[in-house]
């Protein structure tokens, strides 16, 4: 009886932890029922300009957020090590390939303390077509704070904070978030 007992605590400390992954990585972050959240007062916040930012790319060259001026820009902070994190990678590649002629700029900044040694391998393998930079404290703390990855902004071609989503979000909610503002033109 004791040892049903010890297996049933297993099974819901792991189904637990396993809720914990699929969510997010990190925590402190609340979400409503559409993944959305909203941002600390300040930068970072839906409606507010999206913060500039320079930052190595998995080369060690230096990108400007100003290279995406115009475009509809989907910034993802993640890490390698985070499980959503990870299941989002294929989903921004397709969307990537699906609407880059559209004006879509996808951009990863990743989180990894091992920067493009931990990152540029996982890029590798699983084929990523979108800019992949290495983040840094500064950059999170303008974008509002980053407690919880993957966190994931959508900025117009305006450079307008949009959205701000809070853990794993399905491709689909993101398609449907960039649709109308990939069809606005100014």
């Amino acid at each position: 009886m004791n040892h049903l007992r010890s297996l049933s605590r297993t099974v819901a400390a792991g189904a637990f932890a396993l809720i914990l992954a699929t969510a997010g990585c990190g925590g402190g972050a609340k979400t409503s029922s559409d993944g959305t959240a909203a941002a600390p007062a300040g930068n970072g916040e839906v409606g507010s300009q999206a913060p500039a930012f320079e930052l190595a790319d998995l080369t060690g060259q230096t990108v400007s957020s100003s290279t995406f001026a115009g475009k509809v820009v989907i910034l993802d902070f993640w890490a390698t090590w985070c499980p959503p994190c990870r299941e989002e990678v294929p989903h921004f590649v397709q969307l990537q390939s699906k609407y880059r002629d559209q004006g879509l700029a996808i951009v990863g900044l990743s989180l990894d303390a091992g920067g493009a040694k931990d990152v540029a391998p996982f890029a590798e393998e699983y084929n990523v077509n979108y800019t992949m930079l290495l983040g840094a404290d500064d950059v999170a703390k303008a974008f509002g704070g980053i407690n919880s990855i993957p966190t994931t902004f959508v900025i117009d071609r305006q450079g307008k904070v949009v959205k701000r989503f809070v853990g794993y979000t399905s491709p689909e909610v993101f398609e449907a978030t960039i649709a109308p503002l990939l069809a606005a033109t100014s």
